[in-house]
């Protein structure tokens, strides 16, 4: 597995930094952030690391990982997947959250008691989810245009079934809406998600409304602005990167 890793300025001092994990979406993988995201500059003012892995495996030679764009390669969805050859390679969410915290401590001076995670659309889902399940390992949550409720949209159905099996149940445990609604109200963390209006996906596949539902039911601290005129680009996000990385900060740089 290959990982984007940005220093600020301060990590010339030698000292651990706190550090923001991003997750991208389909079909990016570990150098999109860096070439497309604009957040070095914002990281660089707060000192802290980016940390960028890929999106999936790559190469594994797992029969049909290439054929579609939406699953398999560059489409891991961050899980642990369990269903046929996937399950001994696929193993996303134990990657990020054990096998890659070992590496940041290790070769980045990354303080792992100060982090953040966030990611744009399949890895906003992965945010969101990840950094639900580990609030513990996240202090601070963040999303561009996030797929909110996989277990209730096409890309999710496709990938879950794929990965997981046929079980929906076993599905519910990497949705957001379904883990958020689940959730020990002491466990709640403020949650900052950007969606753009003009979003050829919002519809179909990433379906805000019902993460906002389950917030509004459990009271869940959540901040979802919705802004017109911006699709689902890198374009939308750097437009509101600054806003993402500052909101970070609060949390993790102290």
């Amino acid at each position: 597995m290959k990982v984007g890793v940005y220093f600020p300025p301060q990590a010339e001092e030698g000292k651990p930094l706190p550090a923001l994990t991003y997750l991208a979406g389909l079909t990016c993988n570990e150098e999109t952030l860096a070439m497309k995201g604009s957040a070095q500059q914002y990281a660089a003012q707060h000192g802290i690391i980016l940390i960028a892995p890929d999106t999936s495996p790559r190469g594994i030679g797992i029969e049909g990982e290439d054929n579609d764009w939406d699953f398999g390669t560059g489409a891991s969805f961050y899980i642990d997947a369990t269903n046929g050859d996937w399950a001994n390679h696929y193993r996303m969410e134990t990657y990020i959250t054990l096998e890659l915290q070992e590496l940041m401590e290790r070769s980045f001076k990354v303080d792992t008691e100060r982090q953040g995670i966030f990611g744009h659309s399949m890895g906003g889902h992965g945010a969101l989810s990840l950094g639900l399940k580990h609030p513990d390992l996240y202090k601070s949550i963040s999303a561009f245009a996030p797929i909110c409720a996989p277990t209730q949209c096409p890309w999710g159905e496709k990938a879950f079934s794929g990965y997981l099996g046929e079980d929906q149940e076993a599905w519910k445990k990497h949705d957001a809406v379904e883990i958020i609604r689940a959730m020990d109200k002491a466990d709640h963390k403020p949650i900052l998600v950007d969606q753009g209006l003009g979003d050829e996906f919002l519809e179909s596949q990433l379906k805000p409304e019902l993460l906002e539902q389950v917030a509004q039911e459990t009271d869940f601290p959540l901040t979802l602005r919705r802004h017109e005129g911006y699709d689902h680009s890198y374009y939308f996000m750097n437009t509101f990167m600054q806003d993402h990385i500052d909101f970070h900060a609060k949390m993790i740089c102290i």
